[in-house]
């Protein structure tokens, strides 16, 4: 049977006691493939990656190195959690490259999704091999390969976390939670011992808030894109919708509306929020929120996000519209 197939009989890991022994099992893996070696992971801060980093320093401690690639496109909050997180609080050996004026200089003017998405990613590769490169005794690349990612590319996985590496950098992958599923993630993550907030933290794209900066991305637009998401998220928390609605974000498109600040004629962006319910992404339904919370979320948003006047809440399912803007 192949190593990417899930055994029938492998039980759905829901509890704290199977998280542990999956662990335990785990750390024994590890530890036999790698041996003294050293591995090197990307991590980005999302669920996936953040698992592997904690299960692979709890196995080999600083023989782990973690390369965290801020590319201006992040949450607000975010590098600095998982600054705090591994660096701080796990001893974890981790490289911090701030590239975002690089990323941003690459992104100007252009304004097509597909090329901005081509441009991240392709700078992201180039970003991670410039610091793999700067490295010595690598020989293993940690990868938050996840079942569903396996199931979706028909049992090869066409899009690793960091694909298209060069192929003179030939690492053996590390997939401790290859046959798991996300909700399985999420549980041994708690075991772990990780925040709530990272566990628990929403699906967000590889080319991050920049599919949600639509169109020729800004500096600008980007802050208030990432000020008014930390809004969104604040107050949805605070009303009890976290972990309840599969995922929100709010989007700054590229054009401008008329409106009324301080009495005066203001020409400025309008905020999208977008709300949706699904089971498979591949249909979306729209959350339902009380006018009296998009009332107040709004207020905020028009009150404290530099450069906006308006806000517009999307009730598009999907289909007709996707789940992203871009």
């Amino acid at each position: 049977m192949s190593d990417n197939i899930r055994p029938e009989t492998m039980e759905r890991i829901t509890t704290p006691e199977l998280a542990k022994a999956f662990i335990d099992e785990q750390l024994t893996l590890i530890k036999e493939q790698v041996g003294d070696r050293k591995v090197l992971l990307a991590l980005s801060g999302g669920v996936d990656s953040s698992v592997v980093a904690a299960l692979l320093i709890k196995a080999i401690g600083r023989q782990l190195v973690c390369v965290h690639v801020n590319h201006g496109l992040l949450r607000k909050g975010e590098p600095e959690q998982v600054i705090e997180v591994f660096r701080n609080q796990m001893n974890a050996d981790l490289v911090y490259v701030d590239a975002a004026d690089r990323f941003l200089e690459k992104l100007s003017g252009v304004d097509e999704p597909e090329e901005k998405r081509k441009i991240i990613g392709g700078e992201f590769i180039e970003v991670f091999a410039e610091e793999a490169r700067k490295l010595n005794d690598i020989k293993f690349l940690g990868q938050g390969t996840i079942y569903p990612d396996i199931l979706e590319s028909d049992g090869v996985k066409a899009h690793h976390n960091v694909g298209g590496l060069p192929e003179d950098m030939d690492f053996e992958l590390v997939e401790p939670i290859k046959l798991l599923y996300k909700d399985e993630v999420r549980v041994i993550g708690r075991e772990l011992g990780l925040p709530d907030d990272m566990v628990d933290r929403q699906p967000f794209p590889g080319p991050g808030l920049g599919v949600r900066c639509t169109g020729a991305i800004t500096r600008e637009r980007l802050e208030a894109v990432r000020e008014s998401d930390s809004i969104l998220r604040e107050e949805f928390a605070r009303a009890g919708f976290e972990g309840k609605v599969w995922q929100y974000f709010t989007v700054v498109p590229d054009f401008k509306s008329t409106g009324i600040k301080n009495g005066k004629r203001s020409f400025e962006w309008p905020v999208v929020i977008r709300a949706v319910n699904t089971k498979d992404a591949m249909t979306a339904s729209v959350e339902e929120i009380p006018y009296e919370l998009l009332h107040y979320i709004t207020n905020r948003i028009t009150n404290e996000v530099t450069g906006v006047n308006r806000v517009l809440y999307d009730v598009t399912p999907k289909p007709t519209g996707t789940i992203e803007w871009e």
